[in-house]
């Protein structure tokens, strides 16, 4: 247990450090977006080569892909259902704030430091995980929250494939399902960069911090905070007595409970959210994942 809280304490001091970086001068947001270039293109593919490099496919695992488009769905209407009294905007806001699962950016750097033989696993869920957010959920929204636009799914399948992650995902399961293994020699290169995205993840999250917000947007900000984290601790409650491989229970169970999407974030904006709502719900949805996926972590056990 005193391993898991130093670990925990470790990536909040990382979450920090980036919020004081920006608060001091030294670095601003324009960075954290150039971070986020970095993680996403090459820090957390690499991670993905790594840890799926010997995967073996176990056939319930693959169950992890539909489940995480599932449990999607189900956050989805959660967010319209109690928000159907107000307006369209703030029911997209709702929609996207509660759904969806921050995996790339928290979530495996999370378990990085705390559960690495979760990592295989994980990256199966989060291959069900992108195809919402690259896609799935905007069409569901657009859909729920009455707008005449509609992504076609030519579009759909083109921002798949644009997303490094999602390829990468692609490619290794694609090369373990044909018992392919990559040269240890391409691992030994790629390891290095894998072990820079816990660090570079939270540096970056702290970046974007947020803690200032007009006081008429909180009442939105806290019900839908209670919305997302409260649907998730009860799915997490379900995992702990499902008879499923303690590896996947603790997989979802930190899924469920993790931080808004980057992906998400903005789609809300362009739906009509104001940025600085949504940037806060965002830094806030970080700063309460993080004792509670170590939470997660000593309940569950690992």
């Amino acid at each position: 247990m005193g391993q898991i809280i130093i670990n925990g304490v470790a990536l909040f001091v990382s979450i920090v450090l980036g919020y004081l970086l920006k608060r001091i001068g030294l670095l601003g947001k324009a960075d954290g977006t150039s971070l986020s270039v970095i993680i996403l293109n090459l820090t957390l593919p690499a991670v993905i080569i790594v840890n799926l490099a010997d995967l073996p496919i176990e056939g319930y695992y693959l169950w992890l892909i539909p489940t995480a488009i599932v449990l999607t769905f189900l956050q989805i209407f959660g967010g319209k259902f109690f928000s159907r009294k107000e307006d369209s905007g703030i029911q997209a806001f709702f929609m996207y704030g509660v759904s969806g699962y921050n995996v790339g950016n928290f979530t495996l750097p999370f378990l990085q430091s705390f559960f690495a033989a979760g990592i295989p696993a994980l990256s199966l869920f989060d291959v069900g995980n992108s195809i919402m957010l690259a896609g799935g959920t905007s069409i569901i929204v657009d859909k729920l929250s009455g707008k005449a636009d509609k992504v076609p799914l030519t579009q759909v399948i083109k921002r798949l494939f644009k997303n490094p992650a999602f390829t990468t995902y692609l490619v290794m399961l694609t090369l373990r399902l044909l018992h392919i293994s990559l040269p240890e020699a391409v691992i030994t290169v790629v390891n290095p960069i894998a072990a820079s995205n816990a660090f570079l993840s939270m540096v970056m999250i702290g970046l974007y911090l947020e803690l200032r917000l007009p006081r008429k947007a909180l009442g939105v900000v806290g019900r839908s905070l209670l919305l997302r984290y409260g649907m998730g601790i009860v799915l997490a409650g379900i995992l702990y007595f499902l008879p499923i491989p303690h590896v996947m229970k603790v997989v979802m169970a930190l899924a469920v409970v993790s931080p808004m999407p980057i992906f998400n974030t903005i789609n809300a904006v362009l739906n009509g959210a104001k940025e600085e709502t949504v940037g806060f719900f965002s830094s806030m949805s970080f700063l309460i994942s993080l004792p509670i996926m170590m939470g997660v972590i000593l309940v569950f056990g690992i």
